[in-house]
């Protein structure tokens, strides 16, 4: 990779141990957030579905914070989950950040997680226009 590829760590335990970064932005203005959960400062925060939806896209948009980007900068979620009972209330907390914003989605069902209390985790995509871009 480019040395232009800038990488951005939150902190986060996971990230020393198995060797990534939370954010990776690429020369072409693409800007990849890791998986976020609602993990805050190394505790899982309280509630169902839906407040730990709300959490992780939190996470992923402060992280994004960190690079000058928000909200309106994503072009992309995805949303892991473990029950498809869960679709609805993670719909929901998604359509309230992303409402206005309108990026593409996936909401996937799998297996699990690393701890069983965690429900959703999330991914975020954001584009930042280079200089002298029409958009």
């Amino acid at each position: 990779m480019s040395d232009a590829v800038r990488r951005t760590q939150s902190g986060a335990p996971w990230e020393e141990a198995f060797g990534y970064a939370r954010t990776v932005e690429l020369p072409n203005g693409l800007v990849l957030v890791a998986g976020c959960t609602s993990v805050v400062n190394g505790v899982i925060s309280e509630g169902g579905p839906y407040e730990q939806t709300k959490n992780a896209f939190n996470v992923a948009i402060e992280a994004l914070g960190e690079l000058g980007l928000g909200r309106d900068d994503v072009v992309r979620t995805r949303m892991y989950i473990t029950h498809a009972r869960d679709v609805d209330e993670v719909g929901r907390a998604h359509k309230e950040l992303f409402d206005t914003v309108r990026p593409v989605a996936s909401m996937l069902i799998i297996s699990g997680f690393v701890d069983p209390s965690l429900v959703v985790e999330v991914e975020v995509e954001a584009f930042r226009p280079q200089t002298g871009d029409a958009r």
